[in-house]
């Protein structure tokens, strides 16, 4: 017997993406804090003239945490994003919707976009940076570039 079509209640997934983006967000700074903690005990093998094999195998160690970082930090930018545009979409749809626009979901995923809004990917874009500008070219001549 086949599943009813429903409409996936909106309330779950602004729970999952934010949710989602918390772990992301949490996973890219324990990959940069880890990086860190490599390198600082790294250095302190090689002040202590430890075997070269295991500061060899250590400094792998320390490349494969580094290799995370970018993906990680890719996976949180895309998740934050998506996180946003679901947000901006919902807020269009559930205009007169308090019970949604009031939840606990609601209020957190606006503060994880509040927080991370500015992404590394979006500098010099500042929060309310949608706004698109017309260019009025009713003045051109033929031909003219504006």
């Amino acid at each position: 017997m086949p599943r009813k079509e429903s409409k996936p209640d909106p309330e779950k997934q602004l729970m999952i993406k934010t949710k989602a983006c918390q772990r992301l967000i949490k996973e890219a700074a324990y990959y940069e804090k880890e990086v860190l903690e490599n390198e600082h005990q790294l250095q302190q093998m090689k002040s202590d003239n430890r075997d070269p094999y295991d500061i060899k195998k250590f400094q792998e160690v320390l490349g494969e945490s580094q290799m995370m970082i970018p993906d990680s930090i890719c996976r949180r930018d895309k998740a934050l994003t998506d996180l946003k545009e679901f947000l901006t979409t919902l807020e269009r749809q559930e205009v007169g919707n308090e019970s949604l626009n009031g939840s606990v979901w609601m209020v957190e995923a606006r503060k994880v976009v509040g927080d991370r809004g500015g992404l590394e990917g979006d500098k010099g874009v500042k929060e309310g940076g949608d706004e698109v500008v017309e260019t009025a070219v009713d003045d051109l001549a033929e031909g003219e570039a504006f």
